[in-house]
């Protein structure tokens, strides 16, 4: 509705010079142009933006420049919200706008069927029960609700929780609160490739053991654990496996009956929804027990008090509709770009890691570390792109990635990393301006760069027994 209402404006297309394109994802690219066409004014003009996927580089890196906004490759972090889903929010952030728990009148009952149908297509994505899907405010808020909240309900018989070295900080930081609280928590090693170690696992649970936690994409590097694998080990040993799915669902395939999960954490800003909304999914059978962590009205089951807030919860539920119908284009596309990347990087410069298993991962995290030259130092050359050298939620630590230290990589190659997230509205000339970008700059980096000088002369620089002063 939004798109067609802007593509109607002669003015606004003419201004922009713009059409709209024949493919859906160049009309998706379209919209989000328009909207930032909108909000956007620089010395009181509106700038020019272009919806071609195949428009020539040097135009790209024009029109880019004089935007003065970078490119954004940084999917992981969060992704812009699909125009169809801000599409699906708008009419319940004004006219409809009630209280979904109220159920005295028909504003609250508009609220709760919206509502209601955002649950079923979060758990059609899943293919869970509706009644398995508990609304929170974020994937965050999901994970401690799973793991503290099962830990503490079966703490009498079970005192012991499974995870890995490599989980988002939020996990690694419930565990640790459980520590505190006399729980034992085993923190496994993952395998150079990123893998965790099936028989490690095995290995590790015990008849105390009450939870598993293994996310299923890797924020920082990308790889994909087999999850259908963890769950049933996890199932034989009547264990709960609980997955931090922020980065997986509306991604790769997810499903938690052929996989056995039992607990589930999806973000909204991951998958083209809207931020401060979240999905906890619980299985009921076999039931899962929670001990809830706030307490309140009793909303969403009694496991999360608080009024539901129906605009974010249209929003994921619209965000996982569009996944559901896309996920393979999606998928085929974003390959398609990654590998576009990788491969005029890797054709161009010597000496680059592809951090994680490149087979088993998703293809829209590349993480590659360029040899002998700092990670933040490349950041600010390339300042006109939008990338990471590691997680949003650890990057104002100056430490190098605990996860690549993780996987074995040496502290210099981790100081190296940068991460590129591409996304569904990514196109080949952002991707071919950053890598060229990349390209020119570790080069100009590394001529500046001792180490490299020795390198290049042959010197063998592990050999070399380096003083203090």
């Amino acid at each position: 509705m939004l798109l067609k209402l802007l593509t109607r404006n002669r003015w606004f297309m003419g201004k922009l010079s713009l059409k709209p394109g024949d493919s859906m994802i160049e009309e998706m690219i379209l919209c989000r142009n328009l909207l930032q066409a909108v909000v956007s004014n620089r010395n009181g003009q509106l700038h020019k933006y272009s919806t071609s996927t195949n428009m020539d580089e040097k135009i790209a890196v024009r029109k880019f420049e004089e935007e003065g906004r970078p490119l954004y490759l940084d999917a992981q972090a969060t992704t812009p919200v699909d125009p169809r889903v801000l599409d699906a929010m708008l009419p319940y952030m004004t006219n409809y706008y009630g209280n979904p728990h109220s159920r005295t009148h028909s504003y609250g009952w508009e609220s709760e069927k919206a509502v209601e149908q955002a649950r079923e297509q979060v758990a059609r994505l899943i293919n869970a029960d509706p009644k398995e899907i508990i609304f929170t405010s974020g994937a965050t808020e999901s994970n401690n609700i799973a793991i503290k909240g099962v830990a503490r309900f079966y703490k009498i018989k079970k005192n012991h929780i499974i995870t890995t070295q490599t989980e988002h900080k939020c996990v690694l930081d419930s565990c640790r609160v459980l520590e505190g609280e006399g729980f034992e928590v085993t923190y496994l090693p993952v395998l150079p490739s990123g893998l965790i170690d099936i028989n490690s696992l095995q290995e590790a649970i015990r008849p105390t053991t009450v939870l598993v936690s293994v996310m299923g994409v890797n924020n920082e590097i990308g790889v994909q654990q087999p999850l259908a694998e963890i769950g049933a080990i996890c199932r034989k040993a009547k264990v709960f496996f609980h997955c931090d799915a922020a980065q997986a669902v509306g991604k790769i395939p997810i499903d938690v009956e052929a996989m056995s999960i039992d607990l589930m954490s999806i973000s909204g800003h991951k998958l083209y929804g809207p931020k401060g909304v979240g999905v906890l999914y619980v299985r009921r059978r076999p039931r899962v027990r929670i001990e809830a962590l706030q307490s309140g009205g009793g909303q969403e089951r009694g496991l999360r008090s608080g009024t539901v807030p129906t605009p974010l919860a249209v929003g994921i539920g619209a965000a996982c509709e569009i996944a559901k119908q896309e996920i393979q284009y999606d998928h085929n596309r974003i390959k398609k770009l990654s590998q576009r990347l990788v491969d005029q990087i890797s054709r161009s410069l010597t000496h680059v890691i592809r951090n994680g298993d490149p087979e088993h991962s998703y293809p829209g995290c590349v993480n590659l570390s360029f040899a002998y030259v700092e990670g933040e130092s490349l950041l600010m050359a390339l300042k006109d792109v939008a990338l990471s050298s590691g997680s949003a939620c650890t990057s104002a630590s100056l430490e190098p990635s605990y996860v690549l230290r993780a996987i074995g990589a040496e502290e210099d190659l981790a100081h190296s990393s940068i991460r590129f997230g591409i996304g569904r509205f990514t196109t080949e000339a952002e991707v071919d301006y950053t890598a060229q970008k990349c390209i020119h700059q570790v080069s100009k980096l590394r001529e500046m760069s001792p180490l490299w000088e020795m390198v290049q002369e042959g010197i063998d620089l592990k050999s070399i027994k380096w003083t203090q002063h």
